[in-house]
């Protein structure tokens, strides 16, 4: 190992601390069994005067997607559902969906699609599915105030974006229409089975959607920056106001829901890495890891939020390694979210990546791009 370069990860931290660009950050950079770097730097929660601490609690966003992911690839080894599958015949008001035509004078037309979105559209991104949300439920992002299955069946109502499979278009709402998939063919809340399934066996004891009275004062704030300084991010970010802790939310986000610590995630990332086992009990078969982290979109272009990647079944996934994951080799998968938080995998150096931040706004990809850069360069190869 290159101790040199691991050991400098918190000092790059530190000095993204003092200019501003997040509040604190935790970084955790492990290989195999062996954590090689774990550290944590700055402010948790600034107004309170909470240092960030290892153990800080953050909202992972996006980073929930593949939890929701692994709950249907249970669901498919069990034989309760296929990948294939129309959408349609788990969630009937899916059935007689349109296509809009939105280019020239046929932009308020419908046409009907080719085929009906199957579940394996959905987890790919390539199913059409809007967006932003619909009018009717349009503040339940920031609310949480409508169960999933509302969601859900509002989404049905709306026009696919495209004929399904023919572009890549990221959408938290197909990932919510999945978790109402996992309840219909499970039989128990998504929200539910995510916990008696994955985190609960996994030992993730800090992981879930609507934060416990004895969870709330490990809860790193979520900021913004303003004329040069971090602010509190309000209600207007998803889950609405940060500080209000969810309370009295019904809608658990299979999109973006979970909070998460970076020791909780590097359970479920061993998990993954050795192939869909961990400490003598199997969460997914072999062939479903692998199936899940194959690149599904190519000849699809645009695809993913970095350059260089294809996405998987609800993972981006690095195909070009010359892209903003530069040196990550080719199958190198894992997710960010919209508060700045990433988690990788790189199963030909058994390398897991993550970096936990609380930014609402932007602004931290070149703190990204550093720390992946340091976590690969720290294997001394």
């Amino acid at each position: 190992m290159n101790q040199t370069v691991l050991s400098q990860i918190p000092e790059r931290m530190k000095d993204a601390i003092e200019r501003h660009t997040v509040a604190g950050a935790v970084t955790l950079v492990a290989r195999g069994n062996e954590i090689l770097e774990f550290d944590a730097a700055g402010s948790a929660d600034i107004e309170a005067g909470h240092a960030m601490k290892k153990d800080s609690i953050f909202q992972i966003m996006s980073m929930t997607k593949p939890f929701t992911a692994i709950g249907i690839m249970m669901l498919a080894d069990e034989g309760k559902l296929a990948l294939r599958d129309p959408v349609e015949q788990y969630l009937p008001e899916f059935r007689n969906q349109r296509v809009a035509a939105n280019v020239g004078p046929d932009s308020a037309r419908l046409a009907l699609p080719d085929h009906a979105i199957t579940i394996r559209d959905l987890m790919t991104h390539t199913a059409g599915i809007q967006d932003p949300a619909p009018a009717a439920i349009h503040e339940y992002p920031q609310l949480m105030n409508v169960k999933l299955d509302e969601v859900v069946r509002q989404l049905a109502k709306q026009p696919l974006l495209f004929q399904p499979g023919t572009k890549w278009s990221y959408s938290s709402p197909g990932i919510e229409i999945l978790g109402r998939i996992i309840e219909v063919c499970s039989g128990m809340k998504y929200e539910e089975f995510i916990a008696k399934r994955i985190t609960e066996p996994l030992g993730m004891k800090d992981t879930f959607f609507y934060p416990p009275a004895d969870k709330i004062a490990r809860i790193a704030m979520v900021y913004v920056q303003k004329e040069g300084k971090l602010v509190r991010a309000g209600g207007g970010i998803l889950g609405g106001d940060p500080a209000k802790y969810r309370a009295g939310a019904v809608f658990p986000a299979p999109g973006w829901g979970l909070y998460s610590t970076a020791e909780d995630l590097l359970r479920l990332y061993r998990m993954v890495l050795n192939n869909g086992s961990a400490e003598g009990r199997r969460y997914l078969s072999p062939f479903s890891v692998r199936l899940m982290t194959e690149a599904h979109t190519k000849g699809i272009h645009p695809v993913g939020w970095m350059r260089g990647t294809d996405y998987g079944l609800a993972w981006e996934v690095v195909t070009d390694p010359l892209g903003e994951l530069a040196g990550h080799g080719p199958a190198t998968f894992g997710h960010g979210g919209a508060f700045g938080t990433q988690g990788w995998i790189d199963p030909r150096n058994q390398l897991i990546s993550i970096l936990m931040i609380q930014r609402a706004d932007g602004g931290t990809d070149s703190l990204r791009n550093i720390f992946l850069h340091m976590a690969e360069a720290g294997l001394g190869k």
